[in-house]
């Protein structure tokens, strides 16, 4: 039998080049933030945005479902009561900037920590959580590259220079002043090509997609309006042929029948892996090392232990924790 490997192997070892994705849906920024923001403010997932931003006390407001998406989505191929729609567009665009991130680290803080450089995290939500946690662990740690599939209100976007960054920023290359980008709110056939920075945002994914050794859905539904996000990535994972090696992970609190159904199309085999809980993922157990980790595991067949974050320490304490994976 092989032996166990100490954590000090999985610290020393950098052998595994290609990327870790990890996207992010509205049920990531819930379960970072379960009981509210800074201020207890509630994290919405589509199916209660419309009662915790209270749009049903909106004059003209008259709609029997609960789902944004499909109100959203109606009101904007109706072309009816456009001032109702810009008027949702405002309420909603003001409530996610106003969300701020709680004090003690987050889920979001752990999972920025846990991925390097060379990994990508792309996201489909408005709240600024994930870039706040990123800005108060970066000065400390190169982190992931972010990428915002459906706008973000943190981000802005010079459009003569294609470079993104924090809202009101200046750009680095023309000194003007980052704009805020647009919110993708739900809408059927979405057309990511026609917005520069959505664009900019998407092909930034795919080609990270095509060399992704491991890719980790969390919280995110798949939503039927988001049927060309799918597509775009699926295209850029390509023929499940030639992805015998690589591995699915999907962290979610829906049943695993009804998320292998959903992934399917991402999924070689047996290769894929369902949590309910975040610190139960591959992220949270071989933190900094995922990709390593798994290639001994699964193609070595070292047997290796986890080496879990810590989840109740300060920012001080988890950034000494995390000094040794650098």
């Amino acid at each position: 039998m092989n032996e166990k490997r100490p954590t000090k192997e999985e610290i020393e070892e950098f052998m595994m080049r290609k990327p870790h994705i990890v996207i992010l849906g509205a049920g990531a920024s819930r379960a970072a933030c379960p009981n509210g923001d800074k201020n207890g403010e509630i994290l919405p997932l589509m199916n209660d945005l419309v009662e915790i931003l209270e749009l049903n006390q909106i004059n003209n407001f008259n709609s029997k479902s609960k789902n944004f998406e499909n109100i959203y989505s109606s009101l904007y191929h109706s072309n009816e009561n456009k001032n109702l729609r810009l008027k949702i567009e405002e309420i909603v665009y003001n409530y996610f900037e106003k969300l701020e991130i709680p004090d003690q680290p987050t889920i979001y803080d752990h999972l920025v920590l846990s991925l390097r450089k060379k990994d990508v995290i792309a996201t489909f939500n408005w709240d600024p959580l994930l870039v706040l946690a990123y800005r108060r662990n970066g000065h400390k740690f190169e982190l992931p590259n972010l990428l915002f599939l459906h706008g973000n209100v943190e981000v802005g976007y010079c459009e003569n220079d294609n470079i993104s960054g924090i809202k009101k920023f200046p750009c680095n290359k023309c000194s003007k002043i980052l704009e805020p980008t647009t919110l993708l709110y739900p809408i059927t056939n979405k057309n990511y090509a026609s917005n520069g920075f959505l664009s900019s945002q998407w092909n930034s994914l795919q080609y990270k997609i095509r060399s992704a050794f491991m890719i980790t859905f969390f919280g995110y539904s798949a939503p039927r309006t988001d049927v060309r996000a799918i597509d775009l990535m699926k295209l850029a994972w390509g023929d499940l042929e030639q992805r015998k090696m690589e591995q699915i992970e999907i962290i979610d609190i829906k049943s695993d029948d009804d998320l292998h159904e959903t992934w399917k199309p991402f999924i070689f085999s047996h290769h894929f892996e369902i949590h309910s809980n975040f610190y139960d993922s591959w992220i949270a157990n071989h933190p900094r090392r995922t990709v390593e980790a798994y290639y001994d595991q699964y193609w070595m067949a070292k047997f290796i232990d986890n080496n879990p974050i810590p989840k109740d320490f300060s920012f001080q304490e988890l950034w000494d924790w995390f000094e040794p994976l650098k």
